[in-house]
């Protein structure tokens, strides 16, 4: 009997220990399924040369630990469950990047081949900074920034070193509490083994203008061109429309906004900043735009085309010109303070002839008259030069360059614009817009991030003779034809012209472009130098589905394919600019109706290169 109970007892101790050595089976086998771990592996190289990187960290989500890649590059991690991971690759001196990684991305033998590039970032961009208020004394504290790439603070010297960069453009901002920020542009060409030098910034010293100092100054926008114009509304159409006017991608200091009548110079009157406690001042703009201008006998008039809001209270503004190039450069005011009010649009015109020879920063502002309560609004629908006072709507005048009669486009123009200093203008925009002059999310908030990337729109004028472009569109910046209108390939529609100081640098432009549809764009790449010789340019050689020379130096042409998804399917016209090394010379790109079809011909631009 009692070997009977051991035995129940004994069956009963064993059957309940394989029940929890099932549950606690079945536990591990849910934590680490049997048969469900996999392996990413793969290889990482340089983006610059494909060579492979050893030393690269790699860490996968989810995963514990880390491996490292070897002398060729390679890494395995085993041991992955076959689910969603993100990889993450990373070495000091090169830029961190990541790759998500689906389930679906394991093979039939549960691996995952993950590859990745990095970039080198063993730049840096370096210097001193110095007070200008303490007779250029080392100012520490300063912070030196270039974005999200990274930051430093100047040490008791004076100096900082922003580590760890990639060889790009970027721009530096110095800011420290007390002093006006400053800004300085690197581009790629400023780097010499790696290192960039920012040797001689000096913050503080004496406002030229409100918040901005010599030093400031010497770093604004140039004022290229001879004409901006502003507001959304279209008087004169195409002239002046929404489409067409980009003064407010502009610099401005103090309180604007784009306006349907204008882009608006206001007196700063917030409240809840403070700004009703500001003194009356007739001598400081209180708000003003302004740029680099060289000045020349053939745009030494300045003129201004405005209005304001008001029937009965005038704005007082002017014009203020800094010469930095002085012995002690002041704000100079160019006549006497000017006021008026009323809605009609009128003109003003400012003599910059004493400024002849001379590249200045040139100030257009409003004057507080009052403190407390005061509002003003300069409302700005043109900025030109010209050799004399421009009125009206007009185009400016002058004498045409031989053969491109009816261009709007005088030899005053051609000898007074500034050659460009950049050389990569892209299309494409950051942000898209139509005609909403929210200046949150309408076409100025797409306009001003035309200034961040180089944009043919900011970069380059554009010059709507018969049809207003497409800013926005996804796959570029368009300049196009009307549809129902008469064949005509010797004056164009519309077009984009820039000078450029052609050396052997910049002596080969390629041009990435598409159009829309079965039929041909007809345009041209047209040269005008200083002289008024004028060569309309063929490409050298093009990539594009359809393309051959046309009438009077068109070229038309038939491609459907690129956006900035595919960059490389947009067509590319490359030209040889060698002739012109030497020189000075004024570049159009021009879009012609040359067919008898009635859709409208485009030009989609992706980017302009020269090289």
């Amino acid at each position: 009997m009692r070997l009977i109970n051991f035995l129940r007892t004994f069956a009963f101790v064993a059957l309940l220990g394989s029940t929890i050595t099932m549950m606690v089976s079945c536990k591990e086998d849910e934590e680490n399924p049997v048969g469900n771990l996999g392996t990413i592996t793969g290889t990482v190289t340089a983006e610059e040369d494909g060579q492979p990187i050893d030393g690269v960290t790699v860490t996968v989500s989810d995963v514990t630990g880390t491996v490292t890649t070897g002398s060729d590059g390679k890494y395995t991690v085993a041991n992955v469950s076959v689910a969603n991971h993100s990889v993450t690759f990373s070495k000091t001196g090169w830029q961190n990047t990541s790759v998500t990684v689906a389930a679906s991305r394991f093979n039939a033998d549960k691996v995952a081949t993950v590859n990745a590039s990095l970039r080198n970032a063993s730049a840096k961009i370096t210097g001193h900074v110095f007070d200008g208020e303490n007779n250029r004394a080392p100012l520490a504290g300063v912070t030196v920034s270039v974005g999200a790439a990274g930051s430093a603070t100047s040490d008791a010297t004076g100096e900082y070193t922003v580590d760890y960069l990639a060889v790009e453009d970027y721009t530096v901002t110095f800011t420290k509490e007390g002093y006006p920020s400053d800004t300085r542009n690197v581009v790629r060409a400023d780097f010499v083994n790696g290192v960039a030098t920012l040797d001689d910034v000096v913050m503080g010293g004496t406002e030229l203008l409100r918040g901005k100092t010599a030093t400031a100054l010497a770093n604004a926008d140039k004022w290229y061109y001879n004409e901006y114009r502003g507001g959304g509304n279209a008087e004169a159409y195409p002239h002046w429309d929404w489409a067409c006017d980009y003064m407010c991608a502009l610099d401005f200091w103090g309180a604007w906004e784009e306006q349907w009548e204008g882009t608006t110079i206001q007196t700063r009157n917030d409240a809840a900043a403070g700004d009703r406690n500001n003194p009356a001042d007739l001598d400081v703009f209180d708000s003003y735009v302004y740029g680099s201008k060289k000045i020349t006998n053939d745009n030494k008039i300045l003129s201004l085309r405005l209005r304001t809001h008001s029937e009965t209270d005038p704005t007082i503004f002017g014009v203020q010109v800094v010469d930095l190039s002085a012995a002690s450069p002041a704000a100079v005011k160019i006549g006497t303070n000017q006021e008026y009010v009323g809605s009609a649009y009128t003109d003003f015109d400012f003599d910059l002839s004493a400024y002849v020879g001379k590249e200045v920063v040139i100030a257009i502002g409003t004057y507080r008259a009052a403190t407390g309560d005061y509002s003003r609004q300069l409302v700005l629908r043109r900025i030109a030069f010209a050799p004399q006072k421009m009125e009206g709507w007009n185009w400016q005048s002058g004498t045409d360059p031989a053969g491109l009669e009816g261009w709007a486009l005088p030899m005053e123009v051609v000898r007074s614009t500034m050659p460009q200093t950049k050389k990569s203008f892209t299309g494409i925009s950051p942000y898209g817009a139509g005609r909403d002059v929210s200046m949150t999310n309408g076409y100025p908030y797409a306009y001003r991030w035309w200034r961040e990337i180089a944009h043919i729109g900011f970069e380059w004028s554009f010059v709507p003779l018969a049809k207003d472009p497409e800013v926005t569109p996804f796959e570029g910046y368009i300049i196009k034809t009307n549809g129902n209108v008469g064949v005509n390939t010797t004056v164009p529609q519309a077009y984009l012209y820039a000078k450029f100081a052609i050396t052997g640098e910049n002596d080969q432009l390629t041009l990435k472009t598409r159009n829309f549809g079965s039929n041909y764009t007809y345009f041209k790449l047209t040269a005008i130098k200083e002289d008024g010789t004028v060569a309309h340019l063929s490409p050298a050689s093009n990539t594009a589905t359809e393309a051959a020379a046309a009438t009077n130096g068109c070229w038309r042409f038939k491609h459907a394919n690129g956006n900035p998804d595919n960059p490389d399917n947009y067509a590319s016209f490359v030209y040889n600019l060698s002739q012109f090394n030497g020189s000075n010379v004024l570049l159009c790109l021009s879009v012609f109706k040359g067919g008898t079809d009635t859709d409208e011909n485009k030009v989609c631009i992706y980017s302009i290169e020269l090289q």
